[in-house]
């Protein structure tokens, strides 16, 4: 909180504000009026089913594509973003479900990629290699993940480890806003476990973070904030003290619907 001229509290501006925002693709409506925030040191979650257009809104968030309706600031000022170079410029680092990696590189080689530091005069400049590891291996470990061997392909790490290294990466290139699609989607409850203390330890070093998923359990454990979208509207959102987990996994499973459901197979 800041204060004001008179002495009383002010919010501070959100990271990420998305206010009434709509995107069209022709016809076809795939977010209509949704709004959420990301503040530093917090947790939005936005839940929802396949078709809930949850992928729509990262690609607003992450420059990929521009809103149509609404508008999106980044801390407190109005934009659009027009790229994933001016979102991650910006400060917005973006983990895809899939993950940008290369599993036959090493994990020093994947955590620089794209963005490898050289040393030499130039025409001999050349890849600082002991810099990338001596890093990489601190980064991971200020994290709390502990890799013997940063020299191994990154694809002889579990899907949990592979996340867990996507997101040290995103705090170490200076991410203030951290957007993660499904980062726990294909885990299995351990790998998933120990993803979601990497998400929490993003968020107490200060960023904000974006957690994308359709698992309220998950949401949950880490959340402070719950946004709620169903065939690209917004049908709830709630802060962490507003609502329970059942309330949250009884709105996510589709609540009164589901309800109708229920007494239409008990009548059959």
């Amino acid at each position: 909180m800041t204060q004001t001229e008179s002495g009383t509290p002010k919010s501070r501006a959100a990271l990420v504000e998305l206010a009434g925002v709509s995107k069209n693709y022709g016809n076809v409506r795939a977010l209509e009026g949704v709004t959420l925030q990301v503040h530093a040191g917090e947790i939005t979650c936005v839940l929802g089913d396949n078709g809930a257009g949850k992928s729509t809104l990262i690609k607003i968030i992450a420059g990929l594509h521009q809103h149509d309706g609404g508008t999106l600031s980044l801390d407190g000022e109005e934009t659009r973003l027009s790229s994933p170079r001016e979102a991650l410029d910006r400060g917005i680092a973006t983990v895809y479900q899939d993950l940008a990696v290369v599993p036959l590189m090493p994990v020093w080689r994947n955590f620089f990629l794209g963005s490898e530091p050289r040393k030499g005069v130039a025409p001999f400049k050349r890849m600082d290699v002991d810099h990338m590891r001596r890093t990489t291996h601190a980064e991971l470990l200020r994290m709390g993940i502990d890799l013997r061997d940063v020299d191994q392909p990154i694809g002889t790490l579990s899907g949990g480890e592979r996340q867990c290294v996507a997101i040290a990466r995103a705090v170490y290139f200076g991410a203030k806003v951290l957007v993660l699609d499904e980062p726990t989607a294909a885990l299995g409850v351990k790998q998933s476990g120990v993803v979601l203390k990497y998400v929490a330890a993003a968020r107490d070093q200060g960023l904000g973070v974006v957690l994308i998923t359709h698992n309220p359990h998950h949401a949950y454990l880490v959340g402070d904030r719950f946004v709620l979208l169903k065939r690209g509207t917004m049908v709830g959102n709630h802060e962490r003290d507003d609502i329970t987990l059942d309330e949250l996994t009884r709105q996510m499973a589709g609540g009164n619907e589901l309800d109708d459901l229920r007494h239409e197979l008990r009548r059959r």
